[in-house]
């Protein structure tokens, strides 16, 4: 029987405080689009909304969401494991796809495991940037250039399957060692869930 991964509980105080403390420097990226990889992307990228609102100049950061999937069961186990491939199972329509060109976007999810998925979803959005510049008139294909930053609440000090480009900025909530965190919007039972973060940090 496979052995379990040692799990790290997360609770949603914890993600929320360190979005906050996130923000003051994601705000200096000055993001137009919050991009969410669904599932674990939603609560932080809408939290991150909260600390980027500028009611004086631009209002709310509307967000967009992305699915993939990189995560499959360990037979005779309650935990996952990184899969071989990533699979899409939402993505950006045409219309939002324009919406993006020429634009900061922010893609946010939970964390940062293998770097697989966040390679992926970065190298198939210049894509679809690139696929919608060509649907433009020829005199509006020379606007600003699009530009992508990536937040994640942690990322795990380990080595990263996928890489990233460096003209990409890269923005951290908290480090963390090679364990399974487990997220407070995964949890079945919430009370026992914070129940068990508490035990873990006297």
């Amino acid at each position: 029987m496979a052995t379990e991964p040692k799990h790290f509980r997360i609770t949603y105080n914890q993600v929320h405080n360190l979005i906050k403390r996130s923000a003051k420097e994601i705000a200096d990226f000055k993001p137009d689009v919050l991009l969410a990889i669904g599932g674990g992307g939603f609560f932080p990228a809408r939290v991150l909304r909260t600390y980027l609102k500028n009611p004086d100049t631009r209002g709310s950061v509307p967000i967009f969401a992305i699915g993939l999937s990189l995560y499959e069961s360990i037979p005779g186990s309650t935990a996952e494991q990184i899969g071989r491939q990533v699979i899409r199972t939402q993505w950006l329509g045409p219309e939002a796809r324009q919406n993006i060109v020429g634009k900061r976007v922010l893609i946010v999810d939970e964390v940062d495991d293998s770097r697989s998925t966040l390679q992926y979803a970065l190298s198939e959005l210049r894509k679809d940037v690139e696929e919608a510049i060509q649907l433009l008139p020829e005199d509006e294909r020379g606007g600003p250039k699009t530009q992508f930053g990536i937040f994640v609440v942690h990322n795990k000090l380990k080595p990263k399957l996928g890489t990233l480009p460096a003209d990409v900025s890269y923005f951290v909530g908290e480090e963390v060692g090679d364990l399974w965190l487990d997220y407070p919007w995964e949890a079945a039972d919430i009370e026992e869930h914070d129940r068990l973060a508490q035990a873990q940090n006297p």
